[in-house]
């Protein structure tokens, strides 16, 4: 006898890259999803240069992936994640979707269900950012 695989809730947000406020362009850069029922947060990124430099030939390169280096530590916690270090999951998720005037936004939440957290993270990466 199989057993059903039991899938749970997850939220996903899309950090987008926005180089120039003014002008409201942007490109899909990185996901970020947090399921509870597996404690699980992490962060996905993917940075397309060429798409970016089409946006902005002058974009700070450096300074954008250094952000989505940031949100990838902040996921993982420990100490290059800063102050939210010691956070759990849910709350250091909360913070990466916080509304934010920079560089590098989070988009809206949306939920879904899955059995494997981490594959879902690949998986939506390759179909919404890459």
């Amino acid at each position: 006898m199989t057993h059903p695989v039991t899938r749970t809730v997850f939220e996903y947000a899309l950090l987008h890259v926005v180089p120039r406020i003014e002008r409201g362009e942007r490109i899909n850069a990185g996901v970020v999803l947090y399921c509870r029922a597996h404690s699980f947060v992490a962060a996905r990124t993917h940075l397309d240069e060429r798409r970016l430099r089409a946006l902005d030939p002058g974009a700070d390169l450096a300074g954008v992936h250094a952000a989505l280096r940031a949100a990838e530590a902040v996921c993982r916690g420990g100490p290059d994640a800063g102050q939210a270090a010691g956070d759990e999951a849910g709350r250091r998720f909360r913070w990466l979707i916080a509304p934010r005037s920079t560089v590098v936004q989070p988009g809206p939440v949306h939920t879904g269900l899955t059995a494997d957290p981490a594959a879902e993270a690949e998986r939506l990466l390759d179909l919404l950012v890459r």
